[in-house]
């Protein structure tokens, strides 16, 4: 059968620039519904400096009380070594390491450049690997840079293609901004499953332009069959101007239903759970799909 895996990253990358703080038991409520949806990988905290994300202090409590399921994955993310090894003591089984295609945006984000970046991650890889721990690579900014414009798909699948060599099991494509299309997104893949295998890629859309769906449908039509999404469309980017959150599971999952490529996720469920953490923002819920089932229901 047809099947596609969704990573749901609402609860780290969608919480992580909320102003409302969140409470440790409020996140671990919605990823234990997440979860009973039929998840199978929830991006669970990040292991960052609380100065830079208050929302994320609470990690190691995080990743202390989560659920004990061999079956479903929690990457946490670590941006350098410390990260790491806090995130190892605190009982994580995998991480997740970003790098930038674009150089400006490396700077700006995480203040050095795009070499300098990966020269972090490698005692990352190695540690990872003499402990068995499994690491997640992410490059930002893959079809466009709020600094930089238009970046190549040759220097994406260069910044690729290091993570993928230095041990990432999954390489996933940001775009970080939203403003990739159809046609774009297909010559990326494209250019980057020469390198690396299409099951080891994953994509990663924000809906800024109102493309994350037609950008999916691009993909999977190229083979990829890893999404990244996010409950209740929660979440945007800090460094982008006017970049609105990551797509909606949601939205995804019912594109997914309709295409007959099975995702193992109760619909009902979901929506569920992105109406509870969406109440208790006290904010919309930006899930077109989740919107329209719960004026059905009401």
């Amino acid at each position: 059968m047809n099947k596609a895996k969704i990573i749901e990253v609402g609860v780290r990358d969608g919480l992580q620039n909320e102003k409302t703080p969140v409470p440790t038991d409020v996140k671990l409520e919605l990823i234990n519904r997440l979860i009973g949806s039929g998840l199978s990988v929830v991006e669970a905290t990040s292991f960052v400096s609380p100065k830079w994300v208050p929302q994320m202090a609470d990690h190691k409590e995080i990743v202390e009380q989560l659920p004990h399921d061999s079956s479903i994955n929690f990457p946490v993310l670590t941006p350098n070594l410390k990260g790491f090894d806090n995130a190892i003591a605190a009982g994580a089984k995998e991480v997740a390491v970003f790098a930038a295609a674009s150089e400006s945006f490396s700077q700006k984000n995480i203040n050095c450049s795009i070499e300098e970046s990966v020269a972090r991650f490698e005692p990352i890889f190695e540690k990872a690997q003499s402990l068995g721990i499994k690491v997640r690579g992410y490059v930002s900014c893959v079809l466009g840079c709020p600094y930089e414009g238009e970046i190549a798909a040759e220097q994406v699948a260069k910044v690729a293609n290091i993570l993928y060599q230095s041990g990432s099991y999954e390489v996933s494509l940001g775009d970080t901004i939203g403003v990739g299309t159809p046609g774009k997104t297909k010559t990326l893949i494209e250019t980057i499953k020469n390198l690396i295998p299409i099951n080891a890629l994953a994509v990663h859309f924000h809906d800024t332009y109102g493309q994350a769906l037609a950008n999916i449908y691009a993909a999977l039509e190229c083979g990829v069959r890893n999404i990244d999404s996010s409950v209740a469309g929660l979440g945007g980017c800090p460094y982008a101007k006017g970049a609105s959150g990551n797509v909606a599971t949601e939205d995804v999952v019912y594109m997914l239903d309709g295409l007959g490529i099975d995702t193992g996720i109760n619909l009902d469920k979901l929506v569920d759970a992105g109406d509870y953490i969406s109440q208790y923002l006290k904010r919309e819920n930006n899930s077109k799909v989740a919107r329209a089932i719960l004026a059905k229901r009401s």
